[in-house]
């Protein structure tokens, strides 16, 4: 069964999947995709519905194939384990506080902070005005990359806070995310801290 989910946004793709999945017991339902977000989305929706699934890059579009329901012969002691999830950080806001000016000088601080002493989330996720951190703001960009670069940390922007504030095509950290890191993080995290 094959889905054209292209020009839908997020999370619609994988709730087609969801929806071709449940009306069968096994096979494959091929979905085709337009943005990044939507693959990796479908790619962990199909992990933790014990799905396997591969994706493969089209001139245009991603061909994302989700199998339900055959056995998989491949060696468990191969698989890579994923690290432990402790922390999804979430920045809700491009200053930390009420007070513009100092907000900015303590927002700054905070992601020098975490560099130096090396206490970072596994995953930080910003929204609403935060995605002005990842795309226009040129004291807090080369600090986002170094963490990336040097500690792992994933960095996601929330796609509908990015065409809010028109900032689609400035992303210049991290990805574009959607409200499912939100969401799946609530169970798959330790902690959630959220500033802003």
């Amino acid at each position: 069964m094959i889905i054209d989910a292209r020009g839908q946004a997020c999370p619609k793709p994988v709730l087609m999947a969801e929806e071709a999945l449940s009306k069968i017991e096994e096979g494959i339902v091929e979905l085709l995709v337009d943005n990044e977000a939507s693959v990796g989305n479908l790619s962990r929706f199909a992990t933790k519905n014990a799905f396997y699934s591969e994706t493969i890059k089209e001139d245009n579009y991603w061909r994302v194939k989700i199998v339900k329901g055959y056995p998989c012969e491949a060696p468990m002691e191969e698989e890579k384990k994923e690290p432990e999830k402790d922390i999804l950080l979430i920045i809700g806001s491009d200053v930390m506080g009420k007070e513009e000016e100092l907000g900015k000088v303590l927002m700054k601080a905070f992601f020098e902070t975490m560099k130096v002493t090396k206490e970072i989330p596994h995953t930080i996720f910003f929204l609403n005005a935060g995605v002005k951190l990842t795309t226009t703001n040129e004291d807090i960009i080369p600090i986002l990359n170094n963490i990336i670069e040097a500690m792992g940390v994933e960095i996601f922007s929330c796609g509908t806070c990015l065409k809010h504030y028109n900032l689609e095509s400035e992303l210049k950290v991290g990805y574009r995310g959607t409200t499912n890191h939100i969401v799946e993080g609530m169970k798959d995290f330790k902690k959630t801290v959220w500033i802003g």
